[in-house]
């Protein structure tokens, strides 16, 4: 048997189509997005058990933990948002970044 493979993609109607490569995309995004958390969960585990040799490198550990704390803020707590964004320019102008 040499025939070569059939695209059933070719074979299915528009809104068959659609919904494959939906699913296709889905899969990808949640792929990733799984990717995303074991590579986090990787870097979050090195930050705790691997000690700051300075403190730009505690700084880059402070800065991860309020992107979380940041994260997870209502919208409409404008005064802690805004209080992480101004911590966040002293660590880039004290850091020589700014």
């Amino acid at each position: 048997m040499n025939d070569p493979p059939v695209d059933l993609d070719k074979h299915r109607g528009m809104a068959a189509q659609k919904a494959t490569d939906l699913r296709r995309a889905l899969g990808e995004v949640e792929a990733h997005a799984r990717e995303l958390r074991e590579r986090e969960a990787d870097l979050e585990h090195r930050m705790m058990t691997v000690p700051a040799a300075s403190w730009p490198e505690a700084a880059v550990k402070a800065r991860h933990l309020l992107n979380l704390y940041a994260a997870g803020l209502p919208a409409e707590d404008t005064r802690h948002r805004a209080l992480v964004s101004a911590l966040f320019d002293d660590f880039a102008r004290l850091s020589g970044d700014g």
